[in-house]
């Protein structure tokens, strides 16, 4: 899965058969979790999204791994590690759709976070030598 892919994550999201069972609502507009406002950049409006839904329910691992993708995006790994750990070590384990169309359960892609993380896989590549860029001086 690319990081762009996983940046973009988490559409929907369901309890799986084996975990008990809740009602899960996103407390995000438009239920996607911040991914489109993720997917576009925009990581100061994610935050503050994210940050609203996870103190409405602290214990969402979607909520808290995309707010651990969006503080990782901001560069405060030691943030987004912690919410990687919480969403690990939520009670309730829920399947995730992800941007790129597979579904994977809230654990395995928070341990996957944190392996991302640790690689500095979320981090911004710098601009390349050969970039055309526009200056109008």
């Amino acid at each position: 899965m690319s990081v762009t892919a996983f940046a973009i994550a988490l559409f929907a999201a369901t309890p799986l058969a084996d975990a008990p069972q809740a009602q899960l609502q996103s407390a995000t507009p438009g239920g996607d979790l911040a991914a489109q406002t993720l997917a576009a950049g925009r990581e100061d409006e994610a935050l503050a999204v994210l940050q609203r839904a996870s103190a409405a329910d602290p214990h969402d691992p979607a909520v808290l791994i995309n707010l651990g993708i969006a503080y990782a995006h901001k560069g405060d790994d030691a943030k987004a590690r912690a919410a990687f750990e919480a969403a690990l070590n939520c009670h309730e384990v829920i399947e995730l759709d992800t941007a790129d169309g597979t579904a994977t359960d809230s654990r395995r892609l928070a341990r996957k976070a944190i392996r991302m993380l640790e690689r500095g896989d979320f981090r911004a590549e710098p601009a390349r030598g050969g970039q055309l860029t526009y200056n109008d001086q």
